[in-house]
């Protein structure tokens, strides 16, 4: 049985329907069969792998057959069924900026509050922070503080997407899908041993292409066409039991269409545009992953990657037949990363030290039409960063495990305008880590800790009439109660935690005008909240998953200029979101699943004028296997909810949400 996972929401009344089924379902079926149990989780959240619920930390961990059930191939997806995690509204492919308990990232400080790291390679900003999650084994999503581990851009938390790994099983897959707004995608998986024991392959591609759903009156087609194309390439080789080395490549191309952008005046999914907008963005990863079992039972890991990736945008902003405003991207991001990491025991306590270090060059290209100039601004933007970081786990008595660390980290920012001088800072930084676990039952824990983050400070690149004025590092301390453990035979898996985060310096953005964007610092902030899970086995086929989070972001005080924001909600974060999910899966090896997912109101902007109101969707999805196929189908926003970011870009510009879609695929296993 696999962990459920969800979709989207509005019409209430069908869920009560689903439970109630469900309920009288278990209540024949449990005198006839022995109840299910819910399978062990493994996660690697502390770079060890352990079971989900020694882990003193909240972590939701979804994997690769479910995500492909509910029709989940985006990153920023995963807010539909992750509480505490969801993202800014922005509209354009391949950029996505996470928001975890609260906590977010400007698009234009490129960085990130939230770390993504795929099969070990880190994305370090909004742009490239994606995947199409094809081949892909499991995602674990860390909320709270990860900087001892993780280093500066994990202070609010981390997704961590691992591959399918290619092995001695074969691996064939093929979909063909066809959907709403003449949706076509090909995928393709495919893993074999080249040599027996020793050497293996894998190949994963997608391509996906989707027109627009915003109508252009001046040229009648429609806006916002996403077509994207994806690759996936691993070699694998396994010389003896002690090592184990990956290479990957990974691609992904698009020629989209214009974001889903429009004026709040005009009629909703409307534009009169005589602006061509476009998104020609593409990126690429390389890595190597290395592990090697010492002779004296010591493991050690390299991982060393190059991550790149080409912001390529154009993009109107006035949405007016004549050219008069808009701004253009051409930026190109690289990043080396090197991690080596150390990890063993020490009697009865288990150990891990590392190295890491990474090197931004990164080269910047803005423009932005005004109705009386075309400028164009040009910066390097290069940086690197060193960090030492240790790891502990320490048995101290009977049911008591005490988890310490610390991660000791420098990081350089250079900036250099396009014909002006050097602008450089450094900053060091030491985060600790304390958590106290407490077993008071065979299968139940409590856990208690306190954890430090940070993120680097940096320049408004983008912003020559202040001087490209610096803005400082954000730091953050986290202090963290749950619990988590299993009920009712093993059939019921839950976690809970609370928790209080005190920041300084925050990082905040503001945006006056199109294409003009900045970052200032919040003297300080707090973020309190709770967040819950639940995952039960039913029954008699029937599975409930359901996930919480209650967060409570704001500003103690903070001015801008003679801008007094003392008390108001951070940016882009919800004081709720949550999932509840309900599925079958019948003995004639057909499933069915609904899920409602709803996210609370959020604000645009630091003054809180202007906001993207809550909504509650409703998603369905089903499938029949027969042998080695499988048809499948979803419906995603069963109502046709309308959830538009109004007033994006201080007022100027509307977000538009997707409307309801439906979809059919396709899918051979050989």
């Amino acid at each position: 049985m696999r962990p459920l996972v969800p979709a989207r929401p509005p019409q209430l009344r069908l869920l009560p329907c689903l439970l109630l089924a469900s309920f009288s379902s278990v209540a024949s079926a449990q005198q006839t069969e022995p109840a299910p149990v819910l399978p062990a989780i493994t996660v690697s959240a502390n770079k060890q792998q352990q079971t989900l619920e020694s882990v003193p930390a909240s972590i939701t961990v979804i994997d690769g057959e479910s995500l492909r059930d509910a029709h989940i191939g985006s990153v920023d997806a995963l807010e539909h069924i992750t509480p505490g995690l969801s993202f800014q509204p922005f509209g354009q492919g391949g950029v996505n900026s996470p928001v975890v308990r609260g906590m977010s990232a400007n698009f234009f400080s490129f960085s990130t509050s939230t770390l993504l790291l795929v099969d070990g390679v880190p994305t370090l900003m909004a742009q490239g922070f994606d995947n199409n999650l094809l081949a892909v084994d499991r995602v674990e999503v860390l909320r709270g503080p990860q900087g001892t581990l993780y280093g500066r851009n994990a202070e609010a938390g981390v997704i961590n997407i691992y591959s399918l790994v290619p092995d001695n099983t074969p691996r064939s897959m093929l979909s063909v899908a066809a959907g709403s707004r003449n949706l076509r995608s090909l995928s393709v998986d495919l893993s074999r041993p080249l040599v027996t024991d020793t050497l293996y392959a894998s190949i994963a591609g997608e391509w996906r292409q989707q027109d627009g759903f915003i109508d252009n009156a001046s040229t009648g087609a429609k806006e916002g066409g996403r077509d994207t194309r994806n690759l996936k390439l691993a070699l694998r080789w396994t010389p003896d039991t002690r090592t184990d080395a990956t290479l990957r490549y990974t691609r992904t191309d698009q020629d989209d269409g214009a974001a889903w952008w429009g004026a709040p005046a005009a009629v909703r999914g409307t534009v009169n545009s005589g602006t061509a907008g476009w998104n020609k963005s593409n990126g690429s990863t390389l890595s190597l992953n290395l592990a090697h079992e010492l002779d004296s039972g010591l493991k050690l890991r390299s991982i060393t990657a190059r991550n790149e990736w080409f912001d390529h945008v154009m993009q109107d902003t006035d949405f007016r037949l004549p050219d008069t405003l808009h701004i253009g991207r051409d930026h190109h991001f690289t990043t080396l990363s090197q991690e080596f990491r150390l990890e063993g025991k020490l009697g009865a306590a288990s150990w891990l030290a590392g190295l890491y270090a990474d090197q931004d060059d990164h080269h910047l290209l803005n423009e932005q039409k005004l109705p009386m100039a075309l400028t164009r601004s040009r910066a390097a933007l290069a940086g690197n960063s060193v960090a030492l970081f240790t790891d502990w786990t320490v048995p101290l008595a009977q049911h008591w495990t005490l988890v310490a660390g610390a991660r000791a980290e420098r990081d350089s920012v250079r900036f250099t305008p396009d014909g002006g001088a050097e602008k450089s800072a450094t900053w060091t930084r030491l985060s600790p880590k304390l958590a106290v676990q407490y077993q008071w039952a065979p299968q139940q824990q409590l856990y208690a800790s306190v954890t430090d983050g940070f993120r680097a400070g940096g320049y408004n690149v983008f912003v020559p009439g202040a001087g490209y004025a610096a803005y400082e590092p954000e730091t953050v301390r986290s202090f963290e109660l749950g619990s988590k453990g299993w009920l009712a035979g093993n059939r019921l898996r839950y976690a809970a935690a609370l928790y209080l985060m005190n920041v300084r310096n925050m990082q905040v953005q503001q945006m006056p005008t199109p294409g003009v964007v900045y970052v200032t610092n919040a003297a300080s902030a707090r973020s309190t909240g709770a967040e819950f899970e639940l995952d039960y086995l039913l029954g008699a086929g029937w599975q409930l998953q359901a996930g919480l989070a209650v967060n409570h972001t704001r500003f103690d005080t903070f001015r801008d200029g003679s801008n007094n924001y003392d008390g108001n909600h951070n940016p882009f974060a919800p004081d709720l979101n949550g999932h509840l999910s309900v599925r079958y899966d019948a003995r004639a090896n057909w499933y069915a699943q609904a899920t409602l997912t709803g996210t609370g109101k959020v604000y645009l902007d630091a003054a809180n004028r202007y906001s993207r109101n809550g909504f509650g969707l409703i998603n369905l999805n089903g499938g029949y296997r027969f042998g080695q196929t499988e048809v499948s189908a979803y419906l995603n926003n069963l109502a046709n909810h309308r959830y538009d970011a109004v007033g994006y870009q201080n007022g100027i510009v509307t977000v538009y949400s997707p409307p309801r879609e439906a979809g059919l695929r396709l899918t051979w296993r050989m």
